[in-house]
This record gives structure tokens, sequence and C-alpha cells, in this order.
């Protein structure tokens, strides 16, 4: 029964969240039949005579309905017409030995599919130009000309091959709208839209799904709404504690999105829901979540000390993402190990008369059976630093970025660890700065460093991931893309583009390009003064 008031938060979601009954489906299952269940052994016609023969012999049904009985000696019941032979042997040979071996193959994601030519050779060819590739993010402060970017977002325009607009996101709180295009040397850099956002630095940005509105969230424990047509803010998400850490639009519902915090919580908003204004009317309307997780990824056994005692670090919300295979689903990671977490969206309905009208959290379906960061020689679990769903060859995986160094395979919606994973030699230890993109093709994956040591030169690296469902194969290298000072942290793509974000204040685009590559190659010194290329 739906709530009585009807501008209720539980009101306004009923329809996306008390609807479906079932359990969520995937992908990655198949409707295969079923085999017999006598299992007795049955002959199979000989093509070369099966005409002859069937003439001779009558056909009877067997009981179970599904085979058939070919016996000269039994009594057949009813006769069946030519025309229906074809159809018969198709049902008398549908299970045979092969398709009973290949049913457990075909349950397996991506198994069955022969191997993919290898794209390396693509991804060592991105170069980045030092003049028409390279974007500067200019500083507020009038003592610093530089301020370093925390995070980007391509439009999904532009990853579906519109106008490449990319918003980066700095420690100032502001967001540059910068447009990458290709260009040549001597065009003018295009003008860039600044917008003051924040008080405090944003750690991630994302745009809704038809690229209306930006979502940025901040230190300042809120997440703000900004309208791409006006430029204005026009929501102020506030029901974190802390600093809020990561935000995600569902895919499907460009009202809703949810965020993570740095004190372990998950919220759920609604844009549809009517906020309050503060004292100015010209102001955003100021929005509560509609649904709250606290301590999301806390051990059940966990209590908190009391004032004065030693107390725990909070484990926080890393990163989030709505899985493809469940439109009521939620993926989340924690900073304290790589057990990932899926939750079901939809409120639960209450039999029970109770007073109170508070929204129950969501019920946590799935957890990662397994930590994928203690199964490679260390012991102590690891957080992860960012999720990045599938698409296209790679749907119905997750790929998330451990502060291990690697990238870890999960699948969905179990959230099992496959033993696929990518690494490279020269990966350093990652913050939880770092960002993990897949593009948009669903093949390439990317990831962000930082360096170490007397090597002051963060790197990006590209994988090509795309039989990453198949653990049978071998892995392939990646790829590794070497020019800014500093970690590179924001990492998104575009289609035929890479933004990279480090901690001089740079932003650099990297495109693949055969022959500018090869000329790198053939000529370094002369080269480096105009180009970046693979490493």
């Amino acid at each position: 029964m739906l709530p009585s008031p009807a501008s209720s938060p539980q009101h306004v979601l009923y329809n996306r969240t008390n609807v479906l009954s079932t359990p969520i489906q995937t992908k990655l299952s198949f409707a295969l039949p079923t085999p017999p269940e006598d299992g007795k052994h049955r002959k199979r016609l000989n093509a070369t005579s099966a005409q002859t023969v069937l003439k001779k012999r009558k056909l009877s049904f067997v009981d179970d309905g599904d085979a058939f009985s070919d016996d000269d000696q039994s009594g057949a019941d009813s006769d069946v017409e030519m025309e229906d032979i074809g159809v018969l042997q198709a049902r008398s040979q549908r299970y045979t030995p092969f398709h009973t071996r290949m049913r457990a193959v075909m349950q397996v994601p991506g198994r069955g599919r022969r191997e993919e030519p290898s794209t390396r050779a693509i991804l060592q060819s991105f170069v980045s130009s030092h003049k028409s590739d390279l974007f500067k993010c200019q500083s507020n402060d009038v003592n610093a000309y530089l301020t370093p970017p925390y995070a980007c977002s391509y439009t999904q325009s532009a990853k579906r091959g519109g106008l490449p607009i990319l918003a980066v996101a700095t420690e100032q709180g502001t967001v540059h709208l910068v447009d990458t295009s290709k260009r040549k040397d001597w065009d003018p850099e295009p003008p860039c839209t600044t917008l003051q956002i924040h008080d405090n630095g944003i750690f991630d940005a994302k745009w809704n799904a038809d690229d209306t509105l930006l979502a940025t969230c901040s230190g300042d424990k809120s997440t703000h709404i900004t309208c791409a047509r006006t430029q204005i803010v026009t929501h102020s998400l506030r029901g974190h504690e802390s600093t809020v850490k990561c935000v995600t639009w569902d895919p499907t519902h460009k009202e809703l999105l949810s965020s993570g915090g740095r004190n372990g919580s998950i919220c759920i908003w609604d844009l549809r829901v009517p906020g309050v204004k503060e004292a100015d009317e010209a102001g955003p309307s100021v929005l509560s979540p509609v649904i709250s997780i606290a301590g999301a990824h806390e051990d059940a056994k966990f209590k908190r000390g009391r004032r004065g005692k030693n107390v725990p670090t909070p484990r926080s919300i890393t990163s989030l993402l709505y899985p493809e295979t469940g439109p009521y689903g939620l993926i989340s990671s924690g900073s304290f190990d790589g057990i990932l977490k899926y939750w079901d969206l939809r409120l639960p309905t209450n039999t029970r008369k109770s007073k109170s009208t508070k929204p129950q959290p969501p019920a946590n379906l799935y957890s990662s059976p397994i930590d994928p960061t203690t199964l490679n020689g260390s012991h102590r679990p690891r957080g992860i630093v960012r999720l990045c769903a599938g698409t296209g060859p790679t749907a119905g995986l997750v790929f998330g970025l451990g502060a291990d160094c690697r990238i870890h395979t999960y699948s969905v919606p179990n959230l099992e660890a496959l033993p696929t994973g990518y690494s490279h030699d020269k990966m350093q230890k990652n913050s939880f700065y770092v960002g993990l993109s897949l593009s948009p093709c669903g093949r390439w994956l990317a990831a962000g460093s930082g360096g170490s040591g007397t090597d002051t030169h963060g790197s990006a690296f590209l994988f090509d991931v795309d039989n990453a469902s198949r653990p049978w194969m071998p892995r392939r290298d990646g790829v590794q893309l070497q020019s800014q000072q500093g970690e590179v942290g924001a990492i998104d793509w575009a289609e035929g583009m890479l933004a990279t974000c480090a901690d001089d204040g740079t932003v650099r685009v990297w495109r693949p390009d055969i022959e500018t590559y090869r000329t790198c190659v053939e000529r370094p010194e002369e080269s480096r003064w105009d180009w970046s290329w693979a490493a």
C-alpha cells in the first residue's frame, strides 16, 4: 500500500523501489533446456538412411514428453506424418554429450568465444602534443599559478563521439569546462568556462544521462547539482557528516543519484523531492537523502569506543556504481579491504504497523566471498581505490583498482573475484585520489598512478581487457604513458581520446596516432620537444 503523504520520499520512489518482487536477473545466465531425468541411452538415426528407415517405422511418444523411442518391437500409440520427421529428429538430437558438456561452459561469462586479437599496438600509439593537447588549471589564489585537479568527467555525448567537453574539478572548488577537440598546434586554445561551485576541494564530478546536470561532491560535506544550460547550482544535497568522496548517477533515471562519504555512509538522492530554501531565496534547493546507509562497509561486530578511547578509523566509501545487470542494485567499495557489496535499493514493504515513518536501509544482497587483495602475496587487506563497470565485451564485470597497485576483476551480481588481474611493474602505490576508467568500446582500461622515490613523474597505464572474463587466456602487458609531474589521479575516456590529470595542475589528452608514434620512435631526440608518447 502506498504511503499516505503524497510528497513523502517513499511515495516518490514507490514506482522505482517497490515494483519487482522477483530476484535480480543477470545477462550472464542462459535458459538452457534440462536433460531428461531418466538418462536412458537413445539411439541416433543414421542420417544417410533416415528416410528409408523412418518410412518403415512408427514413432511413439514417451511419457517424459521430450524424448522418442525408435524401437521396432515397441507398440506405436500414434503415427507421425512424414513432414514432422525433421522436427522429431531435431528434438531427439537436442541432448547430446557435447551440449551436456557445454552447459557449464556457456554459464561462464565470455567462455566459448575465441580469443580476440591483441590491440596493444593501438594502445602504444597514443601520443600527446605539448601544444594542442595540454591544458592548465588556473588558480584563484594570487600567490599560485596552477591548482591540482582532483576529478574529471567527459560528457555522455563525448563518449558517443560528440563534442568532447571535459569537466575538470580542482582543489579550490572550481570546475573548468574544457573543449578537448583535436586542433592544430597553431590554432588558439578554445575558451574555457570556469564555475565556482564549492568552497572546498571537489573529489568527484559526474554528468547525468542526458548531460543536463553535473554533480560534484566536496570536502564541505555537500554535493551540488549544477545546470549545464544556466551554469547555476540548482540543488545542494546535504546528509553526510564528513567529506563526500564519490558520486554517481542512476543511468536509467536522470533524477536519481548516490553518494559515498568518508565516514562510511551511503546516501540516495531524488531530485524530484521538494527541497527547502535557505535564507537566500535565489540560492539552491537543499535536499535530504531519501535513503541512508550508515557504516555500509563496517563489520557487523564493530562497535565504536567511547570518547577518550582509541576509535578505529571509519571505513570510507571510495566508489559507487550502478550495474547494468540489475536496475535496482548499487555496488560499493571501501577503503579497508577489497570486499564489494551489492545493495538492493528497493524499499522493504512493512507488513506490520509501525509509528516510525523513517525509511529502512536497503538490504545487502551480495558481498564478495573472497578479498582479492590478499591473494597476491599480501596477507593484509588493501582497500579499493576506484570501481569501473564493464560494457560491451566486458559486460557483466566490475573492475576495481586496489591500493595494492593491481586491478582486480569481479563478476556481477555475486561479486566473486576472478583470477584475472592486471598490473604493471611501474605502477606505484596508489592513493585514494587515483582514477580508473573504461573506454566507450569496453575493451581498454586506463588507470592512474603516482611517482615514488627520485622518479617524480606520474604515469597512466592502459590495458586491453577484452579477455578479462576468460581467466585461461594469457594476460597482455600494459602500456605506460608518462609525461606529467606528480601523481596522475583523475582520468576519463571519450570517443578516440583519453584525458589524464596530474598534481602539477595540468590536463593532458592522449590520442592514437600511429604515424606520429613511429616518427617519435625513429627520431626521439627531435620529437620530444613536441610530443609525449608511450614509454
